[in-house]
């Protein structure tokens, strides 16, 4: 009730807020008149006749040195010590007078004691009131500072996610919530705990009405086509969205406002993820010692946390990197809850260093190895060839025969779709790891080698993804190499599920291939991430737009459409989303002679040789 009153005050005119304290004080003067008769006297006086001559002299004298002490110049809702001890300094003034007055004229029907009585009475109530101003009106004129400040938005869904969401930025200052969206007809036009309930259609109307900014997505169990659905109408409104994380995620707990977060890519796919085999899940690690190489990278830190949660005996991060491997050993360690019964061992080694390698797999007896170390940005490895042919190729070489002679189970590669009729060398190194793996499986090995190829995944170092959010978030321009170009895209966590079971599907020799959906043209993602993010297209059909899409030409080595499958029909395997490719490939016998010459082209370092017997050795490879 007294908080419906703060606005109303706070809007009135300085001269009438000055009028209204004058009238208060005013009465503070005669309430204390009656109050100290009380106290004098034993007894409640009415306040007619000869007691008014107290309170005559009191206004007489108190209303005048107020005002001239400054008393309704300053502004309460911002009154401290400095205005108390101006009000202090007033009464003293006006007590010194009041009780000269009263005690030395002796009037008829006034004791004498009220002259000190009141004046003390009046200090303590004046700065009373002073103090509730300061309190009051302050907090809450700093509240509506605040909630003026801070961005207004709508939450997408009036379910418990939203309702909880609503309830957790009431009293926060990082977001003010004007309204619900929501797709129920019976919600619409309705007021939830105080916020109305409108129609998705009127989101474009809304945004001006209600000068809003951002739209929060509490939908955690829709599917992701009907999520992309959403995001295409959100988009025409020009406003940033955000979103919740899954059901699964947010069934931990209540909603907070730390659990809102940009809005992931990964809905832009527009499709949902298939349900997992957790067979096959468990089937070569649950109670095994397992290894992954490449631990703190994108896909190996992530296989990582798929492992963890399906109870290995032991998981070995096998990692060059010494502050990757740190964050995902830390990152391992805060998350596992079940820590005590699983062995988390660090390696800080390179894969190329054989012996380590030895000593490792010997040690330990790994069950299984997803091999996920490799260099694979494209151009770095184009200006470095034999770096790039050493890690990806001879290391990948290495490890295998480590693992045939430890007597490891299963050994999964982590490949690329840049292995298909590469253009570029890291694609041809991948390709020709995969082409040494299959002879090796080819020669009775006791090992179980198998290769996953796939795209992209989403958000991982080098994707096109956090480049363009870091450009759009420094207004831009956001670059791309041709408008024409298309690339598959996944998210990080369902590659490392499907690659998991892939590799428990293995028979030795195979080539799985993850079904990766549509291949998505890289200009279209820049333009709906641009526009998910409350921004306009800078273009010539709207030259006022706030962010552009610049062309800067294919880097060295790179194609303008990726594939998986280099020839053939892909076989359907007993997981709807991996496929496997029948490939062919060289013997091991005609692998090693020109095996032994690559590695002497690295040595000296001489390009052209390599490249040379990588298009010897790679059916299809021609380099740019």
């Amino acid at each position: 009730m007294l908080n419906s009153l703060v606005m109303p005050i706070l809007s009135l005119s300085r001269v009438a807020k000055r009028l209204v304290v004058f009238g208060v004080d005013a009465c503070i003067c005669v309430l204390t008149v009656w109050f100290a008769y009380y106290l004098r006297m034993g007894e409640w006086v009415s306040l007619r006749g000869e007691p008014m001559t107290a309170v005559y002299i009191s206004l007489a004298l108190a209303l005048p040195i107020f005002v001239s002490c400054g008393l309704y110049r300053a502004i309460f809702r911002y009154s401290g010590w400095p205005a108390l001890l101006t009000v202090a300094k007033a009464i003293l003034i006006y007590g010194f007078f009041y009780a000269a007055i009263i005690i030395t004229m002796g009037f008829t029907g006034v004791p004498r004691t009220l002259g000190l009585i009141q004046p003390i009475l009046l200090l303590l109530s004046v700065g009373f009131t002073r103090a509730l101003a300061s309190y009051w009106l302050g907090n809450s004129y700093r509240h509506q500072l605040k909630l003026g400040a801070v961005p207004r938005v709508l939450i997408y869904g009036a379910g418990s996610a939203g309702r909880q969401l609503a309830a957790a930025l009431r009293n926060s200052y990082q977001m003010r919530v004007v309204g619900f969206l929501d797709d129920a007809k019976d919600l619409q036009g309705q007021v939830l705990n105080g916020i109305p309930i409108y129609p998705p259609s009127d989101l474009t109307n809304l945004a001006g009405s209600l000068l809003v900014s951002d739209v929060l997505l509490a939908l955690p169990s829709v599917s992701r086509q009907r999520r992309n659905q959403i995001l295409e109408s959100i988009a025409k409104s020009k406003l940033a969205v955000r979103t919740l994380p899954s059901f699964t995620d947010l069934a931990k707990g209540k909603v907070t406002a730390s659990d809102i977060f940009e809005l992931d890519v990964e809905d832009l796919l527009g499709r949902d993820l298939v349900d997992p085999d957790y067979d096959l899940l468990r089937k070569n690690i649950t109670g095994q010692v397992v290894l992954v190489t490449g631990a703190g990278g994108s896909i190996g830190s992530e296989l990582c946390r798929q492992i963890m949660s399906h109870n290995p005996s032991t998981l070995i991060l096998f990692e060059q990197n010494e502050f990757a491997l740190y964050s995902i050993e830390q990152e391992l360690n805060a998350r596992s809850s079940n820590l005590a019964s699983i062995k988390l061992i660090p390696i800080l080694c390179s894969i190329r260093n054989e012996s380590r390698i030895q000593d490792i797999l010997s040690q330990y007896k790994p069950h299984a190895i997803f091999h996920a170390a490799a260099y694979k940005h494209v151009p770095l490895v184009e200006g470095n060839p034999a770096e790039g042919i050493a890690n990806n190729v001879f290391s990948t070489l290495s490890l295998a025969k480590v693992a045939q002679d430890c007597g490891v189970a299963r050994f999964i590669l982590i490949s690329t779709d840049k292995a298909v009729r590469p253009t570029n060398i890291m694609g041809a190194s991948k390709r020709l790891a995969e082409m040494v793996l299959q002879a090796l499986a080819a020669s009775s090995s006791a090992t179980l080698f198998s290769m996953v190829r796939f795209g992209n995944v989403l958000d991982s170092s080098g994707s096109v993804v956090p480049k363009f959010r870091q450009q759009i978030r420094d207004g831009g321009p956001v670059t791309i190499t041709d408008r024409r170009v298309t690339r598959f895209f996944m998210t990080i966590p369902e590659a490392a599920q499907l690659v998991i079971q892939a590799g428990a599907m293995a028979k030795g020799g195979d080539v799985f291939l993850l079904d990766m959906g549509e291949p998505i043209k890289i200009v279209e993602l820049a333009r709906q991430m641009i526009n998910l993010s409350g921004l306009e297209l800078k273009d010539i059909d709207n030259p006022n737009g706030d962010i552009e899409i610049v062309e800067i030409g294919l880097r060295p080595g790179e194609k303008l459409y990726e594939e998986l499958l280099i020839s053939g029909e892909p076989e359907a395997t007993a997981h709807p989303r991996i496929f496997k490719s029948n490939e062919d490939f060289l013997s091991w016998e005609e692998l090693v002679n020109k095996l032994a010459a690559l590695e002497k082209a690295i040595l000296v370092n001489d390009r052209d040789s390599l490249v040379s017997l990588l298009q010897e050795l790679v059916p299809g490879y021609r380099s740019r």
